[in-house]
């Protein structure tokens, strides 16, 4: 298996725009929309020649959010800034920045649609 092997994620959503909202607000970005694709897709920014995963919110009949079986990590500057907008955006913050040692921090978020996310910085 290669180094860093996930190349894309998506993240299951029962409203979309409300997703979409939450996920604009605590990030400070714009989430776009995804054409040519068979279900309503929202895209996080990306650059195809950046290293790291690209990803999407995922509205689908039949697949509704909610789980946290899996958990994605957000890479920020300082992930202690993107919690702190996590509330006001319609989430909830499971878990106040904390240290993973060598590491770095992170903290611990559930979005609008109920999944559990991450918030992952180096300081």
């Amino acid at each position: 298996m290669k180094e860093n092997p996930i190349v894309w994620f998506e993240i299951y959503v029962q409203d979309m725009a409300r997703a979409q909202r939450f996920y604009e607000n605590v990030f400070a970005c714009k989430l776009q929309k995804l054409e040519g694709t068979e279900h309503e897709m929202m895209a996080f920014p990306m650059s195809m020649q950046a290293s790291g995963a690209a990803g999407a919110l995922v509205r689908m009949p039949g697949f509704d959010g909610g789980g946290t079986g899996v958990i994605v990590y957000f890479s920020c500057d300082d992930c202690a800034v993107e919690a702190s907008r996590v509330n006001a955006a319609g989430g909830r913050l499971e878990h106040d920045k904390f240290s993973i040692g060598e590491y770095g921090f992170i903290a611990l978020a559930v979005d609008s649609e109920g999944n559990m996310i991450g918030l992952h910085s180096r300081q």
